[in-house]
């Protein structure tokens, strides 16, 4: 089954219930990701307020549609969102040449997987990737990759040129995760390796947005381009099973956050305080004040390392990533 580039959770309701619940939810706050925005609030009520959490409900049924890509929301939505946020998302040929750029750093060499044109366009290599000496396709699939303030992801996945519009092919694809895809395509030699390293592509490939409803495009990007591939690769729709697994990935590794702070959107405390003698005190937030990450108040946003060596997957702060940074 070909998916249109608008994913409509009425579908995903029909099709697979639970999903649209993986994919709501928040592991830092063990609720569902919130709006984060203002702009639904005034055509839909207080439900769609900043700070509510998007629920099945409001966005399915007789809601379906109210979540849309930038390219399908009116030019004035689009106007409203760089003002709110400076929100601006960039081509798919732009995203190419930094995409290009890194893996010309990794591999040693241009053109690792496509060849850019004048017009903005490229052409994909035909040849299987060679991989330079010390390094192999595993070493690629499991290499880290973080899209930053992600949007939907056009960084990371490539389903459609994301101002256009313009549906992409998978041959043509050219987000990092894609191209892990690819690698594990040409080298993976049975079925349960493909899919066994598929995980780590997912599980390496990380992201986070501010706004409720871009985090939720980000991450039914990820899922459909993994039903895409998986489709391309055996001719079949992968179950509920396997869904259910990646998803769970997804729903940890692109995640809701305020990327200056590192917490949660708005959690951060900055309120005045009246003391016993009625005098004004500035309380709140050390981080906001001095610029330092690790000093906030507001609630540290959870990640996955899918690498640690424990029998579960451990559960870090993202913020104790960034140690050396003040």
């Amino acid at each position: 089954m070909e998916y249109e580039i608008d994913i409509r959770e009425n579908m995903i309701l029909r099709k697979w219930p639970v999903l649209l619940d993986i994919l709501l939810y928040d592991h830092t706050t063990k609720k569902n990701i919130f709006w984060a925005t203002d702009l639904y609030e005034n055509h839909y009520g207080n439900r769609y307020s900043f700070r509510s959490q998007i629920k099945p409900e409001l966005i399915t049924g007789i809601n379906d549609g109210i979540i849309k890509p930038r390219v399908a929301k009116t030019k004035k939505a689009q106007q409203d969102r760089v003002k709110d946020k400076a929100e601006v998302f960039t081509p798919s040929w732009i995203c190419n040449k930094q995409n290009n750029l890194i893996d010309n750093d990794w591999f040693g060499y241009e053109g690792v997987f496509n060849k850019e044109k004048d017009d903005n366009t490229w052409i994909p290599t035909k040849k299987p990737v060679v991989f330079p000496e010390g390094k192999n396709w595993v070493d690629y699939v499991r290499e880290l990759r973080l899209e930053v303030a992600c949007g939907e992801a056009p960084y990371l996945v490539s389903r459609y040129d994301i101002t256009t519009g313009k549906k992409i092919k998978i041959p043509n694809r050219i987000g990092l995760l894609d191209r892990k895809l690819r690698i594990i395509n040409e080298n993976a030699a049975s079925d349960s390796e493909w899919f066994a390293m598929a995980k780590w592509a997912f599980k390496s490939t990380y992201g986070y947005e501010w706004q409720g409803d871009n985090l939720l495009l980000a991450r039914e990007n990820l899922l459909f381009t993994f039903i895409e591939y998986y489709q391309d690769r055996f001719d079949e729709e992968p179950g509920l099973e396997i869904l259910m697994e990646i998803a769970e990935i997804i729903s940890w590794n692109i995640w809701q956050m305020d990327g200056i702070r590192g917490v949660l959107p708005c959690s951060c405390c900055n309120s005045k305080h009246i003391d016993l003698f009625g005098e004004k005190t500035r309380g709140g937030c050390l981080g906001c004040k001095t610029g330092d990450i690790h000093s906030h108040n507001g609630i540290y946003c959870k990640i996955r390392d899918w690498n640690s060596k424990t029998k579960r997957p451990k559960t870090l702060t993202f913020v104790s990533l960034l140690k050396d940074i003040k």
